[in-house]
């Protein structure tokens, strides 16, 4: 496992664009623009504060360092408001007007897909960190930071049956509520032809689905499904939603005085579940890295030091979570990706970066030597694990050989 990358942070790394930019053009003065939207306002603000201020770390390391081609590095972020329709006019904007020479991916599948879009277009190298549903996944030279490996719809329900498989209890009956954003829904259902997810794998395994509920991504009133939960008494309780909506159903589920013995969250808001302090004793959800100390010990001091550079950053910055986890560790590993395979190339081209990058891969900090293989949309054998609430801290229980504790059954009673 590579230390920080270091090639792509203490030596002097390429970026690239298709302008000859450190092979024999641009001004050594100049600095190498990266232009990129986030959700800095809107719904998704607050995980794309933590894209934001991962990737203001790694630039200040980057240029630190030395920057890239002997040049420093300027990241340039327009807010897209959590607003999939500004997405595409605001990377249009940074390439065609503000002459950005690099590009870097947007917060949340739905954005990176329009982003895509554009980056295709123009022939860009789009390194993005939060898109796992890989078959929509189709430009080449997109390269993902976080992968559920090619087929994440059948990855995440046989590693959350296989890790419950050796509790002395395992659950039988499952509930499973399915937010209908594209991004989580995928997982319950499958995608396109392919209709494998969480249902069909649970049938796989003997397991009663006892509760099947689609519900928007606007949903305000929890109860129904909070009492149909509670009727149904399941062992397991599977929430494929995103942020706060595990919160909202197991606050929901408490007003009527029941509490799921398991319960699964897909893609929440870590800080807000924490919050509910014994009410969330027990919650798994999926995590590349958390830093649990046994974890950071055994991946050595760099990564004690950006782990606490960032909490630091996080907490000036007044961020409600400020820990290094699954997001940060995205926005690094894409970061990586980026200034390796301009180091790689030694100068900004960006045909030539994407064949690189096919052709010798990436070392990273979190997640060790990546390959890209075009073949599966660039996607990359799963490095995800399990985390689970454990005395009010989210501590990494699966797999063995990565995690910190064991997983925590449920209590009796």
């Amino acid at each position: 496992m590579a230390v920080l990358a270091a090639a792509a942070i203490a030596a002097t790394s390429a970026a690239c664009a298709n302008r000859d930019i450190g092979g024999g053009g641009g001004d050594a003065d100049e600095p190498i623009v990266v232009g990129s939207t986030l959700s800095l306002t809107g719904p998704f603000a607050a995980t794309g504060m933590i894209h934001k201020i991962a990737g203001e770390q790694f630039v200040a390391r980057l240029n630190a360092g030395g920057g890239l081609l002997g040049r420093q590095v300027q990241w340039k972020v327009l807010d897209d408001q959590s607003d999939q329709a500004k997405v595409g006019q605001l990377y249009e904007q940074l390439i065609t007007q503000d002459k950005v020479d690099l590009i870097m991916g947007p917060y949340a599948t739905p954005n990176i897909l329009s982003a895509m879009t554009v980056a295709e277009r123009h022939g860009y190298v789009l390194p993005q960190h939060t898109a796992v549903l890989a078959p929509l996944m189709t430009y080449s030279c997109q390269f993902p930071a976080w992968s559920i490996g090619p087929t994440p719809n059948r990855f995440v329900p046989e590693m959350l049956f296989d890790a419950l498989a050796t509790l002395p209890d395992p659950p039988t009956k499952i509930a499973v509520l399915t937010s209908q954003n594209g991004s989580a829904a995928f997982v319950t259902d499958g995608h396109g032809s392919d209709k494998t997810g969480v249902l069909t794998v649970a049938k796989e395994r003997g397991l009663d689905v006892v509760v099947d509920v689609h519900y928007p991504p606007t949903i305000s009133d929890w109860g129904p499904i909070a009492a149909q939960v509670r009727d149904a008494k399941p062992d397991l309780v599977i929430n494929n939603g995103l942020g706060v909506d595990t919160v909202n159903a197991l606050t929901a589920m408490k007003q009527l005085g029941y509490r799921p013995p398991l319960t699964f969250s897909l893609f929440p808001a870590p800080g807000p579940l924490l919050g509910l302090g014994e009410d969330a004793e027990g919650v798994l959800s999926v995590s590349v890295f958390e830093p649990n100390a046994s974890v950071v010990d055994r991946l050595g001091p760099e990564v004690k030091a950006i782990v606490d550079e960032f909490t630091k950053r996080a907490t000036d910055a007044k961020l409600p979570y400020t820990v290094f986890e699954t997001q940060a560790v995205a926005s690094w590993t894409a970061w990586e990706i980026l200034t390796e395979a301009v180091q790689g190339v030694g100068k900004i081209d960006h045909k030539a970066m994407c064949d690189w990058l096919h052709a010798n891969g990436v070392d990273t900090t979190f997640n060790g030597k990546l390959t890209f293989d075009p073949k599966v949309n660039n996607f990359w054998p799963s490095t995800l694990g399990l985390k689970q609430i454990q005395n009010k801290d989210w501590v990494m229980v699966w797999p063995s050989d990565r995690a910190a504790a064991k997983i925590a059954a449920p209590e009796e009673g």
